[in-house]
């Protein structure tokens, strides 16, 4: 247990089985949460590898990983001074999250999860939910995490109707322009000013952007 120190060190009710659980990372890394409620924040998110589905507009990869133990990642995310924890992925609900969780919040971590919602997420798990359903490509995936903290839908064309169900369960409702790298400018231009105008019909909805791809970081 060596490692130990490097993640600053074994806290009291630490379980060594908790630190030793292994997780396939795809990268860990600090920069700033582009999208949603919480952009703008520092932010260390921790990638997870693989997924249960494929969506066609994806910009990341997560079929490539390496195997990292809770103490291996501790040692990464504290050589930074945020204390806020994304878990992103591909889909990080498919994995068994409570050892990580659990050792990150003994060291005063608050802790969010971006997930597509196909999974039900034990509650208590982490601090902040943010689901953002696939519906639109998948019609016959269920959603099986029906509340949380910010609803995320990535608007491709579809008619907000489709979440009038799910939405109740949801403190924030966010709209964001689905931007495809295999479409023209003018198809992502049209379809940002589209969902723009949605959300000055639909004020309950919030407008969501990628602020970290114009900015040109992570």
């Amino acid at each position: 247990m060596d490692m130990c120190n490097l993640a600053g060190g074994k806290v009291d009710g630490d379980e060594v089985s908790d630190l030793t659980k292994t997780y396939p990372i795809v990268e860990i890394f600090n920069s700033v949460q582009g999208e949603g409620i919480h952009a703008g924040k520092s932010s260390i998110f921790i990638r997870f590898g693989g997924c249960n589905l494929r969506c066609e507009w994806c910009d990341t990869e997560f079929d490539e990983w390496q195997e990292m133990s809770v103490i291996d990642i501790l040692s990464e995310v504290m050589q930074w001074q945020t204390k806020r924890i994304i878990f992103t992925g591909g889909e990080p609900a498919l994995q068994n999250l409570w050892p990580l969780s659990t050792c990150l919040r003994r060291r005063g971590y608050h802790i969010a999860i971006e997930s597509n919602g196909t999974i039900e997420l034990d509650e208590g798990l982490v601090d902040w939910v943010c689901i953002s359903p696939k519906d639109q490509l998948y019609p016959n995936v269920s959603i099986k995490q029906r509340t949380g903290d910010e609803l995320k839908v990535v608007y491709c064309g579809q008619e907000l109707s489709m979440y009038d169900d799910l939405r109740i369960g949801f403190k924030h409702l966010l709209l964001q322009p689905c931007y495809m790298e295999s479409e023209s400018v003018e198809w992502n231009g049209r379809n940002a000013a589209h969902t723009e105008a949605l959300v000055k019909e639909n004020p309950e909805w919030r407008l969501s952007l990628q602020t970290h791809k114009w900015m040109g970081v992570d």
